[in-house]
C-alpha cells in the first residue's frame, strides 16, 4: 500500500499534466496556485511523519536484521538439535533393536537348548524305567515259574501220598473181610458159626 507522500506526489503530476501551456510554448504551464499550494501544503505537513517513520525503520534496520538473524539462527539450532535427536534416536533405536534381536536369539538358542536336554533326559527316563520295568517283570516272571514248578512237584508229591495212602486203605480193608464163602459153610453145620462172626467183629 502506498503512503500518502506518494499519492500527493501522484497527484501534483496529474495537475501538472492537466495544467495548459502558456501561448507561443511547450515548457511553461498555466498552473492554478491555490491548488498546487494546497498539494505542496499537504505534502509538506505529511513529509516530516512518512520521512520520521522511514528514518526509524532506517535506524532499526541493524535492530531488525539482528533479530531476524538471531531468530533464524535460533530456529536454524533447533532443527539442528531436532535433527540430531532424531539421529540419535534413530540410533538408539537400531542399537535397541540389535540388542533385542540379539536377545532373542539367545533365548530361542538357550531354549532350544533346554528342549533337546528335557528330550534327551526324558528319552533316557524312559528307557531306564522300561528296562527297570523289564527286570521286575522278568524277576516275577521266574518267581511265577519257580512256584508253578514247586507247586506242581508239591502235587505231584501230594497225590503220589494220596495214592499210597489209599493203597494202605484199600489193603487193610482188604485184611478186615477176608475172601470166605460163608453160604457153603452154613450149608454144611445148618447153624450160623458164633466163632467166625466174632471173628470178622
Amino acid at each position: 500500500m502506498s503512503s500518502r507522500i506518494e499519492q500527493l506526489i501522484d497527484e501534483i503530476e496529474e495537475f501538472i499534466d492537466s495544467c495548459k501551456y502558456q501561448p507561443l510554448s511547450n515548457t511553461k504551464i498555466i498552473v492554478n496556485k491555490e491548488e498546487i499550494d494546497e498539494l505542496l501544503r499537504e505534502l509538506r505537513m505529511k513529509t516530516p511523519d512518512e520521512i520520521k517513520r522511514y528514518q526509524k525503520i532506517i535506524s532499526n534496520k541493524e535492530a531488525i536484521l539482528n533479530d531476524a538473524r538471531e531468530k533464524a539462527e535460533a530456529l536454524i539450532n533447533e532443527a539442528t538439535i531436532h535433527t540430531n535427536e532424531l539421529i540419535n534416536e534413530h540410533e538408539i533405536m537400531q542399537q535397541a533393536y540389535a540388542q533385542a534381536n540379539e536377545v532373542v536369539t539367545l533365548a530361542t538358542k538357550q531354549a532350544q537348548e533346554i528342549l533337546d536336554n528335557a528330550t534327551i533326559e526324558a528319552n533316557s527316563m524312559k528307557a531306564s524305567a522300561i528296562q527297570y520295568t523289564d527286570e521286575i517283570l522278568g524277576n516275577l516272571e521266574g518267581f511265577i515259574t519257580s512256584a508253578i514248578d514247586n507247586s506242581t512237584s508239591n502235587y505231584n508229591n501230594l497225590v503220589g501220598s494220596l495214592n499210597s495212602c489209599n493203597e494202605i486203605i484199600q489193603a487193610n480193608r482188604s485184611e478186615l473181610y477176608p475172601s470166605v464163602d460163608v453160604d457153603t459153610d452154613h450149608s454144611d453145620t445148618g447153624t450160623t458159626d458164633a466163632g467166625s462172626d466174632l471173628d470178622l467183629i
